[in-house]
């Protein structure tokens, strides 16, 4: 089954996780392009240069997201898989955890780096503000100015918000319609006399 509606962080988000004095502090950013994963993790490092690790993991798109995880130094499996799990395990996108770690002078072993590294995703997870998205499609319209109650109408009630427009003789409006609701709405907008549907791309 086709899938409209993803999960994305609304805003940055910061956790926390301790163990024999080692320090786990993961940090969630929202990101759209693997230049912006790039960019923020060099920023943590700079921030955060003392500390031994700075491991991530980060899931961009929807349909066929990316991932990448990474270790960075810790043993293979221990840091950046924890933390991607937990980004399946909260079901979101476009979605970066960078896990920043201050050793505490004893090693804590296979297991218990995985569980720290899981913990503090985790937790920063459960701290983040998670948002619904809805992929929509933008179609552009043109009709004759006495139309446009009609068009208004379709749009009020199906609750499809309108973007650029213009108002003349022969008005122009860029819709942005939730992929759920395009086949009903492309139906009522069709049987609008004389009006004009070009199809725009996926957002």
């Amino acid at each position: 089954m086709e899938r409209y509606t993803f999960k994305i962080l609304k805003a940055e988000a910061e956790g926390i996780f301790k163990d024999r004095g080692s320090k786990f502090i993961a940090y969630a950013y929202p990101v759209e392009s693997e230049e912006s994963v790039k960019e923020i993790i060099g920023k943590l490092r700079k921030e955060h240069h003392s500390a031994r690790h700075h491991c991530y993991a980060y899931r961009i798109g929807f349909a066929d997201a990316k991932y990448r995880m990474n270790d960075d130094g810790e043993p293979s499996g221990t840091a950046g898989k924890p933390i991607y799990g937990q980004l399946l395990s909260f079901d979101v996108t476009n979605t970066l955890i960078v896990v920043v770690r201050y050793f505490g002078g004893t090693l804590l072993g296979t297991p218990g780096l995985i569980n720290a590294y899981r913990s503090a995703a985790e937790d920063c997870l459960r701290q983040a503000v998670i948002t619904e998205y809805i992929l929509t499609k933008g179609v552009r319209i043109g009709f004759d100015y006495s139309q446009l109650n009609l068009v208004m109408r379709v749009l009020s009630e199906e609750g499809v918000g309108d973007g650029e427009k213009t108002f003349m003789e022969r008005c122009t409006m860029m819709l942005d319609i939730p992929l759920p609701l395009y086949e009903k709405v492309m139906g009522r907008l069709g049987k609008i006399p004389e009006i004009q549907i070009d199809d725009q791309v996926l957002k």
